[in-house]
């Protein structure tokens, strides 16, 4: 017992003594400042100052812009400005995929590279997936009774019902003599209209140019979207009239007929009926002569 407080006065004695630290001119041994310390004040003087210095970094960088620049750290706007260009960039995506699927179509049009097997039942309007040749028109027993109740209910209905979009109505682009007809089986999914060199082509219905170039397959085309889903393709033209974004009416001239193209064999009209990127047999819906 008697050495252990020996040992803790010794301890308490050297925290406690006091020290004298003198700042002199080195020149005249002046006294300019003298602090009187201990070991203790010492101690807690390093540690208050080490605890201010932590707390003063902790703040600048918790609070300030400083923490910017240290790694793991980042800013409220720079995770703002990252989200919106996530969002933006899968915008930007999904209109490159549809772009990109319209483009496809655009390109089967003009190719003509279309496996068979790959065909639907051709219609101008998407409700309507057959030609008309393969359709039995003949009304069923039920059919016949659900029209008569319907015209029953629209003889005293003062307001009209909606239409029907199989009023759509094509305009023949040019009048002569078929000399190639549409052929499912060798692949021709076109018409082809013999006609006088310069004989006007027109619109077969409202639309808009979205194609208007000349090709060295097929020479000058024009390609016209319409509504309900429908592209007709004009080939092999003398001259364009018309140019890409132009809007058209039905029967507005686009273009002269012509002998332009590889593959054209004399003055005609190549036309092109397509229904979201399948081929329409055209005289099932235009009569040509």
């Amino acid at each position: 017992m008697g050495k252990n407080k020996k040992g803790a006065k010794k301890i308490r004695k050297k925290l406690l003594d006091k020290y004298r630290l003198v700042i002199l001119n080195e020149d005249t041994f002046e006294e300019r400042l003298a602090f009187k310390l201990t070991r203790l004040n010492v101690f807690v003087f390093v540690s208050v100052a080490v605890i201010i210095l932590m707390l003063s970094t902790y703040f600048l960088i918790a609070h300030t812009s400083l923490r910017e620049y240290i790694p793991g750290y980042s800013s409220t706007a720079l995770k703002k400005q990252a989200t919106e260009l996530s969002f933006k960039t899968d915008s930007l995506q999904r209109v490159i995929a549809l772009n990109e699927s319209y483009y496809n179509s655009i390109k089967n049009v003009l190719k003509g590279d279309i496996s068979a097997e790959d065909l639907k039942k051709d219609s101008i309007i998407q409700a309507v997936k057959l030609e008309a040749s393969e359709v039995d028109l003949k009304p069923i027993a039920e059919d016949s009774l659900l029209r008569e109740k319907v015209d029953k209910e629209d003889k005293y209905n003062l307001f009209e019902s909606a239409t029907s979009a199989t009023s759509f109505v094509l305009f023949p682009p040019v009048s002569g003599t078929v000399s190639e007809p549409y052929n499912l089986k060798e692949k021709h999914y076109a018409i082809d209209v013999v006609v006088a060199k310069d004989t006007p082509v027109k619109a077969v219905a409202d639309g808009t140019v979205i194609f208007a170039e000349w090709t060295a397959a097929t020479g000058n085309v024009v390609i016209i979207e319409h509504s309900h889903g429908l592209i007709s393709v004009y080939k092999h033209n003398g001259a364009l009239i018309k140019s890409q974004g132009d809007l058209v009416k039905a029967g507005e001239v686009i273009a002269t007929a012509g002998n332009s193209g590889e593959l054209s064999t004399g003055p005609h009209l190549h036309f092109e009926l397509w229904n979201d990127g399948y081929p329409i047999n055209p005289s099932n819906f235009i009569d040509f002569e």
